[in-house]
């Protein structure tokens, strides 16, 4: 008979580690996952061309902290474990931990493995979806911005439809990123207590430089010569008479890689042009001046009624979107949209005086609700047309002309969205053009110099517009010889003339 094994020598059986548990392994497959999209995420960023305005905030924030909470799960589970433990030593001590030598358990852990697997490459896949569509253009007008309704039809129709908006107001770069998303944290505030302006106020103060948005794909330099532009108008008479311009505009001056002239001239690199404005809309400009880069020297032109220096920090240099200010964001006027859809046979001509008509229709005072619109718009057409078969046709498209252009609720449209390019509805051109804006020589601004932007090379309607002018011709206002001291927004206003 052997001797008994002294007590000594027995080894004493492996504590099992607390670590050991379901929760905590949940814990680490989460973890798992937040480490396997930051490292999917990390070589996105690196290798990618453009760089994605939510890419940044998606791996270096979001990823990272799925990351941190899984490794939190698995510490929790751990602390867990062991108080269980302590407190069911002679019962239970093994409620949570996992056994390998279960059958039962080991099934569970076979799907629990499977399931974890597919996890870690949804996260992947899904971290990096959620952050397309979180800045795609849906997400951007119709989820996060659902205020902004009139901004989003108007983007959608506009010549930048195709460009995704945080490409304009967000851009590359972690900086911009985050003066975007605090921006955009007051307004979902404003807009969860439906406090936010009506209508959103423009300019934006906080806008991108258009030299680090607009330039990627537009450049100052790039020779555009004269563009051909035909504008198509109706008069408001009885007849709704045509009446067109042909213009060409001058874009650039000389040739390419030469100094920049005609309208591009004001983002000459070689000039730099300042102004101040007293008006938050940049449309009462007193001030501004011009500085030839090379030799040093500098302009200024004021109105006779400013007097001294404008503060400093109000002076703008001016740039792309001082004229180009609704690039993406157009609001038409309803004297504009009427004539574009009269031109293109949405809108019939057979009615007489049916342009005068139309916009009146539109541009009731009466109108103050969305909803109410359409059947206002009805109303008001059939009591100047009724029984006219036409009738439904032209109530159709002028009800579908104000429901993309105009919207009570949110007061928007063009007449509180000045569009500085040209200068019939807006000064625009003649904020600074205007023969007013003087240097203390008694230099001034022209006016009057229409050839400097465009030369009209046709005007009028049917056999005018047969024969082109090489050289130019004066305009010839339809209504008769303009009063020299009145601009064109004197008496135009987008809807019906003053």
């Amino acid at each position: 008979m052997s001797d008994p094994i002294p007590p000594a020598a027995v080894k004493a059986p492996r504590a099992r580690s607390h670590f050991n548990n379901w929760i905590t392994a949940i814990g680490g497959v989460v973890a798992g996952g937040g480490l396997f999209s930051f490292l999917f995420l990390v070589w996105m960023d690196f290798t990618q061309g453009d760089k994605n305005p939510y890419l940044g905030i998606f791996t270096y924030l979001v990823a990272p902290g799925f990351l941190i909470a899984g490794l939190a799960t698995v510490f929790i589970g751990a602390w867990m474990q062991r108080r269980w433990a302590i407190k069911h030593a002679a019962t239970m001590p093994d409620k949570w931990r996992l056994d390998f030598s279960n059958v039962r358990q080991r099934r569970s852990l076979i799907l629990f493995g499977c399931g974890a697997v597919g996890f870690l490459v949804l996260s992947a896949f899904g971290s990096y979806q959620t952050f397309l569509y979180s800045e795609s253009t849906m997400f951007c007008g119709q989820v996060c911005h659902a205020a902004m309704n009139p901004e989003f039809v108007s983007y959608q129709r506009g010549a930048h439809a195709r460009v995704d908006c945080v490409e304009c107001h967000v851009g590359s770069g972690a900086q911009w990123f985050i003066k975007a998303k605090i921006n955009g944290t007051h307004q979902l505030i404003a807009y969860t207590l439906d406090n936010y302006h009506r209508p959103i106020a423009t300019p934006i103060k906080n806008l991108r430089p258009a030299q680090e948005t607009c330039e990627k794909c537009h450049w100052p330099e790039k020779f555009h010569g004269n563009i051909d532009v035909n504008n198509e108008h109706f008069l408001s008479d009885k007849k709704n008479t045509p009446f067109n311009v042909r213009l060409l505009m001058r874009v650039n001056l000389g040739q390419p890689g030469s100094p920049l002239g005609g309208i591009h001239w004001h983002v000459n690199p070689n000039d730099r042009v300042e102004y101040y404005a007293t008006d938050e809309k940049r449309q009462d400009i007193p001030w501004m001046r011009v500085t030839d880069v090379k030799a040093g020297t500098s302009k200024v032109f004021r109105t006779e009624a400013f007097k001294g220096e404008p503060p400093a920090d109000q002076i703008r240099v001016m740039d792309c979107m001082d004229c180009h200010n609704r690039p993406a964001h157009v609001f038409p006027t309803a004297n504009d949209v009427v004539e574009r859809a009269m031109a293109a046979g949405a809108l019939g001509t057979k009615l007489p005086n049916i342009k005068r008509v139309a916009v009146q229709a539109m541009t009731q005072n009466e109108i103050t609700t969305d909803a109410a619109a359409p059947q206002q718009i009805a109303d008001f057409l059939k009591s100047k047309y009724a029984g006219d078969p036409e009738l439904p046709a032209v109530t159709a498209e002028v009800q579908q002309l104000f429901a993309t252009t105009i919207f009570p609720e949110r007061k928007a449209d063009w007449r509180v969205y000045p569009n500085n390019i040209g200068h019939k509805d807006w000064l625009g051109c003649f904020r600074c053009h205007d023969d007013k804006h003087k240097t203390s020589t008694g230099q001034a601004v022209r006016a009057s110099d229409c050839s400097s932007c465009h030369t009209i090379i046709a005007q009028g309607k049917g056999p005018d517009l047969e024969t082109l002018s090489a050289k130019g011709m004066k305009f010839a206002h339809p209504g008769g010889e303009l009063d020299p001291d009145l601009t064109c927004s004197d008496c135009h206003n987008g809807g019906i003339q003053k």
